[in-house]
């Protein structure tokens, strides 16, 4: 019985596990959305970090500041639900702008971490920039 339920949770999950992250993708989301603060090289310098209380920071050393890439918080802080105080008001929530299809990510810990695809491109793209 257990076999069977595996082999089925497998064949219900494996069109979404199966869907490849992609960088390039999250590198046209990135621009499009998070440039104008975070940087067109994602270093905390975009054209509107000047007006927030809070400095974005590079997200290029993400890793190197957390000990290893935090896959969690990146995904909690781009969906809302760790929302962060950077301008009098919490950080754009643009989880509703990337609702599409569900992708499944591997947290630090290994757990699974349901998400959107296109939450999961950025996701991609910004391990990709780490130094």
């Amino acid at each position: 019985m257990k076999l069977v339920l595996a082999a089925l949770t497998t064949l219900i999950l494996s069109p979404v596990m199966s869907m490849a992250q992609d960088v390039e993708m999250g590198t046209n989301l990135y621009d499009q959305h998070c440039a104008v603060c975070h940087g067109a090289e994602a270093r905390g310098d975009g054209p509107l970090a000047p007006a927030l209380i809070l400095q974005p920071p590079s997200l290029r050393e993400l890793a190197k500041r957390h000990d290893g890439f935090p896959t969690v918080r990146v995904v909690m802080r781009i969906d809302g639900s760790d929302p962060l105080v950077s301008h009098g008001s919490p950080m754009p929530i643009y989880g509703p702008f990337f609702e599409e299809k569900d992708a499944i990510l591997k947290s630090e810990s290994g757990q699974p971490i349901m998400t959107s695809k296109p939450i999961a491109d950025l996701v991609a793209y910004l391990k990709h920039i780490q130094e």
